[in-house]
């Protein structure tokens, strides 16, 4: 037996008996769930996605409804799963699935790949996992597995360590049960061989570990280079009309929450009573200012400061109508709210904090 069908076939075996068989989207396992799952696994852990994906699927159950709905409304679904880049593209491609194929999600390679959000990996793992198709995948949790194997030295965002754990993955992913193969792989990198302190008596390949023999887990895969996360400060205006009512605005579609809706934002040394008279008109009056707090993106640390905004009861309106909305807190839509917009909506509407 070859090294590579020694390998797969130890795979194997462990999945019989530990792999995960019963998550939601390997019931009826369309490509079309899959890719969703796929989307939402990206940068997320499974018990985190499991409600969304099945709120998600109970709301758009094939590509025709994800097409046809209104990118409000899948951002809302979408609040607090974070990386809104992953709906904004899910959107597209249901939209361009819609166009180009019918609204029957394609089954060619190069057709899913060219899909908005979906890479060479998550290509080949819509594939395998709901047609069978043979197709190495290499997300973090095979780039792991691999990285530490054979260990491969250097961080997988470089282009040649990147190239070596691709070769890797192509010889060793098998011909028969891609399916299983594949999802042993993840499930290998996500409850065994971990980030920190590996279950290695419980791998069934680590007898041809090299990371292991060596003593050397903690080395592989190699990690970014380091840089500094610089901090942003910005003070959130939680503007209320005399109906308590909130100015919401919604966000360039590309960036930091993208097409969601939040608060208007200012830099700390403005004012934010001269801001909501230019833009609301009548006058305004200072409420309270909320407790600040910090939201931490993969890139930078947002520093919120929250201050609620009075408007008189005369004389009011709001500028560039496509741009804002009035909304109701007591009565919510179908919206999509940044995650700390949201929170700061139920502190302002909790009734002990009601004026």
């Amino acid at each position: 037996m070859t090294r590579e069908h020694a390998f797969a076939a130890q795979v194997l075996g462990w999945f019989d008996e530990h792999g995960r068989k019963h998550l939601p989207w390997q019931r009826d396992a369309t490509p079309y769930r899959v890719w969703v799952s796929e989307i939402m696994l990206q940068q997320t852990q499974v018990a985190t996605v499991i409600p969304y994906y099945e709120r998600f699927m109970a709301r758009f159950p094939d590509v025709a409804a994800l097409a046809g709905a209104s990118l409000d409304e899948v951002l809302h679904l979408w609040s607090g799963l974070g990386y809104y880049s992953r709906a904004r593209n899910l959107h597209r491609a249901a939209q361009r699935v819609a166009e180009r194929f019918g609204g029957r999600f394609p089954e060619r390679f190069d057709d899913v790949q060219a899909l908005p959000g979906v890479g060479r990996s998550t290509a080949g793992a819509i594939l395998s996992l709901a047609t069978g198709q043979r197709f190495a995948i290499l997300d973090g949790n095979v780039k792991r597995v691999l990285a530490r194997h054979f260990a491969v030295p250097g961080w997988p965002g470089q282009a040649a360590v990147l190239r070596r754990l691709w070769e890797l993955a192509e010889d060793l992913t098998p011909a028969a049960r891609v399916r299983d193969y594949n999802q042993a792989m993840m499930d290998l990198g996500a409850g065994v061989c971990v980030r920190s302190r590996p279950a290695c008596p419980a791998c069934p390949v680590s007898a041809t570990c090299l990371a292991r023999a060596q003593g050397t887990q903690a080395v592989f895969p190699g990690r970014k280079p380091a840089k500094s996360t610089p901090t942003r400060a910005v003070r959130m205006l939680l503007i209320r009309d005399p109906d308590g009512q909130v100015l919401l605005e919604r966000r360039p579609p590309e960036g930091v929450w993208g097409g969601l809706w939040s608060f208007p934002e200012l830099p700390l040394e403005e004012d934010p009573l001269a801001w909501s008279a230019s833009q609301c008109g009548g006058r305004a009056s200072a409420g309270r200012a909320f407790s600040p707090r910090r939201h931490v993106f993969s890139h930078f640390r947002l520093d919120i400061h929250p201050q609620e905004i009075l408007l008189e009861p005369a004389g009011w309106f709001v500028l560039e109508a496509d741009r804002y909305v009035w909304y109701n807190p007591r009565q919510p839509d179908a919206r999509g709210l940044a995650a700390p917009v949201a929170r700061l909506i139920e502190e302002l509407s909790a009734p002990e904090e009601l004026p």
